[in-house]
């Protein structure tokens, strides 16, 4: 019988169980899939400790993934028996339960992977790279005019937005919590590295832009950053909010903003930029077509076994990671 993890309650890492679970054939506009990679994301940790509630227990947590396609039920048409494939759930667009062997789920925004795109690449970055893709190219349209200041510049979104971000012509500032991360950074696109721990993002982000300050943040931590983020940008500069793994920003004076120079902040959800499948598939183009020049290059730091899946959690939720994890059925 497949094997799967799931969750019966909210918690820990303790909570995750590797259990037999019954799959059944696929429905009217659904296909059979099974994993060959499994990406993980620290929203699966939202998932697991019921920051973002489930609809039901038990129930198998996860968000993206790549596999084969087994058969498909009545009226699919966009793929076929053999095809890889990759999706996400970002903004619960799909139902979640990528932590397993095999599952049914809906066709329309599956995404085909071309030959130069492997199994395990496409699986660690689906999620993360279609949410880079979105911010640097609607959120804050990036171009060679701008200095951006990249939070958690080792973490897999933040490797990719940072070496994307710098073929536009950009001076990249990437912000690490360690000297081992500054240099991966340092590696992965940013010209100039603060570490956090060490030293102050605000000083030393003016520092590297002739004291003017960056035009625009890119932080997905929240609550610890948010005061830094704006006071590093320079006047009419954004602030792109797309996570809080910090917690949640409190309430905000929103004229706070017009003292310090007229500052804009947008919030930037994967779901309002994923509509539709066909929306998926040409951003999805857009990020393939990136890696494959060699010019954004994904790097897989941690591999662990799907039965391992609570070890990876804790490896997340320490903080110990950088670039990308993923599991392998």
């Amino acid at each position: 019988m497949p094997k799967a993890v799931r969750v019966h309650e909210y918690g820990g890492p303790e909570v995750l169980r590797y259990e037999d679970a019954d799959v059944g054939e696929p429905d009217a506009g659904e296909v059979l899939l099974r994993h060959t990679a499994i990406g993980l994301n620290y929203a699966d940790i939202h998932t697991r400790n019921g920051r973002y509630p489930l609809p039901h227990f038990p129930h198998v947590i996860g968000g993206e993934g790549c596999g084969v396609v087994e058969a498909l039920g009545p009226d699919v048409t966009n793929v076929a028996v053999g095809d890889r494939v990759a999706y996400s759930s970002g903004g619960h667009a799909l139902p979640r339960g990528s932590y397993c062997e095999l599952r049914t789920m809906n066709a329309e925004r599956l995404v085909k992977l071309p030959e130069s795109i492997a199994d395990q690449t496409a699986a660690a970055m689906i999620t993360k790279g279609l949410t880079a893709q979105y911010l640097i190219h609607d959120s804050h349209p990036v171009s060679e005019r701008d200095a951006i200041l990249v939070h958690s510049a080792a973490g897999g979104v933040g490797m990719i937005i940072a070496q994307w971000a710098r073929t536009f012509g950009a001076h990249v500032i990437g912000v690490v919590s360690s000297d081992e991360k500054a240099s991966f950074a340092a590696d992965h696109g940013c010209h100039d590295v603060i570490i956090s721990t060490q030293e102050d993002i605000v000083e030393r982000a003016k520092s590297f832009t002739d004291g003017e300050g960056v035009t625009a943040v890119f932080d997905a931590v929240g609550v610890d950053t948010f005061e830094a983020s704006l006071a590093a940008l320079r006047p009419l500069g954004r602030l792109v909010a797309y996570g809080s793994s910090s917690g949640p920003v409190p309430p905000f004076d929103i004229f706070r903003l017009n003292e310090m120079g007229s500052l804009s902040i947008t919030a930037g959800a994967f779901y309002w930029h994923m509509r539709t499948g066909d929306e998926v598939r040409a951003r999805a183009k857009s990020l393939f077509d990136i890696v494959s020049s060699g010019a954004v290059k994904i790097e897989i730091n941690q591999r662990f076994a799907l039965a391992d899946a609570a070890d990876a959690h804790r490896a997340m939720e320490s903080r110990s990671t950088f670039g990308m994890t993923v599991m392998t059925p």
